[in-house]
């Protein structure tokens, strides 16, 4: 429906005033179309005159246009997908549009931040106003020339009309309308009326990615750069006590062996400490060379002595922790609905379950890197990181540098799940480069990324419910985890407001092993949980599993229990459409199936997975999805995404683990660490409900159902329940996998 909206932009945010207005910027970019139908792209797009019309959009006056992502882009697809949203409200074809990434700007664009799969919730609104606004400016510049009422004039695929039938391109009026008073209000199109938002777009970076042209931070290149390859402790809780680079410093190429650690150490310990910041204390040996093999060779020449200054802790110590913290009850309630005590009291019969999850590191393809040049007058940072502006508030800490003076690029990254949240690889290359007063690209191994990263934690999962009359009356989650204060469960999802007695427990156990954010937190490992634990329940109570699921909704339609996240309604809806698609207890003979819903994320997502079995191994087939994301932008991009999720989450489920002996990890690369493999991979078919709500995210939330669905298909064709992830351990122990 057709929407005004007020546009809350100043004039100082709306016009383009920073530093995104340099010319050099379009150098590289692949210009395509002008919105001039008959009008060829220049050979040399460096003497196009643009205008910075503004935060988001330059138009020439030949009408060429060129939309600028603000998010960091980590394969999300909000490159294409952010610059579709502001098109289709500024009305060119977005075939004639050229995008390019957006630089960190605080002062106009908001929440430059790639996490928890919100980049195109949190900026559909913003989004649209701006492509709106813009078009309104145009639309009034062009009345004021013609000496005419601005309501005789309309816009649409780049051209403005008249009533007369004159016409002027944007780029006509572009300089005119960027002088004009930012109008208070803009009408928005009508959903009815989308002609770029809801059609298919290939990604606009697919060239340069199959071409191999400069893309990535790994590829970035500056004059006088030098490569630094950094030694850190072998294992977590040792520190630096000395080191020998007299091997290292034969070797051609190597220019210098440092120490670095003191900067950073001073920044963590200030009580300025903030949230992406995961880094240990230790100092760290750094080989500077000419090049990336001379300081990956010179590295693995250096020999160090190291010391445990705290504790080195080991996968089998964790998991007895965390067993006896489940046991002795040491948790902290974070939601308490009705009289759980009274429910397992009064019960039929009681079920427990507990679940085991591993450490799990991220695997970008794209290793850690970062390069920064820090002088005394300025700082500039170029690299992939998903948390621009917070890494540039701890350097200007780090640094005491003013944040006008520290300047931010952002390229696309080789993955990032949460590892490239924390920014302790931007922090180490400005350190470097203030040390040795070059400009410096650090470059990280995939040994560097596996054995000192960040990593999904350990956690285990006790679920317990009270059964009474053929109903859940009582229910109890309980989490162990390794650091959950930086982890932590959502209390307010499914089931909550389903079970009238229902409780949501934690407990954590401090470890040196840095742990955070990775691939849909919270959810990834508990989703597997809590559908595993459903439709062992549903077998219990001699109910189909899916009707189990949608009998409970029914308890939170038209609840008035503001806590609870999730719509029962669209929950059901979702449900009710995988049902449909994947024929549900309806596929011929040999093929299993298996059910799990999960809302994360703001989205809800149902999948089943079909198995058969080849020798007596389970082989999983194919899996139906249903998504309510509202709103579909792109569909080709969702559908890439939702695809992606399902994947890594069977993949990680089913052959992923990862543990520390004396806290050391055990695995290095890919050659022992278990990925998912291209003939594992299942047929994954994708089916959006249709409706006209805003749109939310789809990074992350098809993962966390993927486990459990095929955890359920697993039972149904072997009548074994899995409790401990990677499946592959149980299934190998019980002899049903070799």
């Amino acid at each position: 429906m057709k929407s005004e909206i007020n546009t809350n932009f100043s004039r100082r945010n709306f016009l383009k005033t920073s530093v995104l207005a340099s010319g050099g910027l379009l150098i590289g970019f692949n210009f395509l179309q002008s919105c001039k139908p008959e009008a060829k792209m220049p050979v040399d797009i460096a003497n196009l005159n643009f205008n910075d019309f503004n935060a988001f959009i330059r138009i020439s006056d030949e009408g060429y246009v060129t939309i600028f992502s603000p998010n960091p882009e980590i394969g999300q697809g909000v490159k294409t997908a952010m610059p579709m949203i502001i098109a289709e409200e500024l009305d060119v074809e977005w075939d004639k549009v050229n995008v390019a990434q957006g630089k960190l700007d605080t002062k106009n664009f908001r929440r430059q931040v790639a996490g928890g799969s919100q980049s195109i919730r949190q900026g559909w609104n913003a989004l649209r106003q701006t492509g709106a606004t813009a078009k309104q400016m145009l639309i009034n510049a062009a009345a004021l020339k013609w000496n005419v009422d601005v309501v005789s004039c309309k816009a649409s695929k780049g051209i403005i009309t008249n009533a007369n039938g004159d016409t002027f391109n944007y780029g006509d009026v572009v300089k005119e309308a960027a002088l004009l008073e930012v109008p208070e209000n803009v009408v928005l199109k009508e959903i009815k009326d989308y002609t770029i938002i809801g059609k298919n777009a290939i990604n606009v970076d697919i060239d340069k990615i199959i071409t191999g042209k400069s893309l990535f931070g790994i590829d970035y290149k500056a004059k006088n750069m030098v490569i630094a390859s950094v030694l850190r402790p072998p294992a977590f809780g040792q520190k630096l006590v000395s080191f020998n680079a007299i091997e290292a410093k034969k070797i051609t190429g190597v220019i210098d062996v440092i120490t670095i650690g003191e900067r950073v150490r001073e920044f963590k310990n200030s009580g300025k400490r903030s949230w992406t910041f995961q880094i240990s204390d230790s100092d760290k040996v750094v080989v500077i060379a000419k090049n990336t093999w001379a300081a990956i060779k010179g590295k693995k020449a250096l020999s160090a002595e190291w010391k445990i200054d705290s504790k080195a802790e080991s996968t089998a110590e964790h998991d007895r922790i965390l067993t006896e913290i489940l046991d002795t009850n040491k948790l902290n309630t974070r939601r308490e609905d009705g009289n759980l005590n009274n429910a397992f009291k009064n019960a039929d019969k009681v079920i427990e379950r507990t679940y085991h999850s591993p450490f799990l590191p991220h695997n970008c393809m794209e290793p850690m890197n970062f390069y920064a040049d820090v002088t005394s007058e300025k700082i500039h940072l170029v690299g992939p990181v998903q948390t621009p502006e917070s890494a540039e508030n701890v350097i200007a800490d780090m640094f005491g540098f003013d944040k006008e003076n520290i300047h931010v690029e952002m390229t696309r990254m080789g993955g990032g799940f949460g590892r490239r949240l924390y920014g302790d690889f931007v922090y180490e290359a400005a350190e470097i480069s203030n040390a040795i007063k070059k400009p410096v690209k650090l470059l990280s191994t995939r040994e560097d990324d596996m054995t000192t990263g960040v990593y999904r934690p350990a956690i285990k999962y006790r679920i317990a419910a009270a059964l009474k009359d053929g109903k859940i009356s009582g229910y109890h989650l309980k989490e162990a985890a390794i650091n959950s204060n930086m982890y932590g469960i959502i209390p307010d999802f499914f089931p909550a407001g389903c079970i009238p007695n229902y409780k949501v427990s934690t407990g954590n156990y401090q470890s040196n092993i840095t742990t955070g954010a990775w691939r849909a937190p919270y959810t990834n490992f508990l989703a597997f949980a809590e559908q595993s634990f459903f439709d062992e329940l549903a077998n219990e109570l001699n109910i189909d599993t899916i009707q189990l699921r949608l009998n409970l909704l029914q308890n939170v339609k038209g609840t008035t229990d503001k806590r609870i996240q999730y719509s029962g309604q669209r929950m059901e809806d979702t449900i009710k459409l995988v049902r449909e698609k994947a024929k549900w207890g309806k596929t011929k003979q040999g093929v299993y199936q298996g059910f799990s819903a999960y809302y994360s994320h703001n989205t809800h997502v149902a999948e089943i997975a079909d198995i058969v079995l080849k020798d007596g191994y389970p082989i999983i087939k194919k899996v139906t999805v249903a998504v309510d994301c509202g709103i579909v932008v792109n569909p080709t991009g969702a559908k890439n995404q939702v695809e992606g999720g399902v994947l890594d989450g069977i993949g990680h489920a089913m052959y992923s683990d990862f543990s520390f002996e004396n806290g050391k990890p055990k695995y290095k690369n890919f050659d022992k660490y278990r990925l998912i493999r291209m003939q594992e991979t299942p047929k994954v078919e994708v089916h959006f409900v249709q409706n006209d709500n805003d749109p939310t995210g789809l990074g992350e939330p098809g993962l966390p159902p993927a486990g459990g669905a095929v955890a359920n298909a697993i039972n149904a064709a072997l009548g074994k329940r899995l409790y401990r992830q990677p499946f592959v351990n149980q299934l190998k122990k019980e002899s049903i996998l070799s």
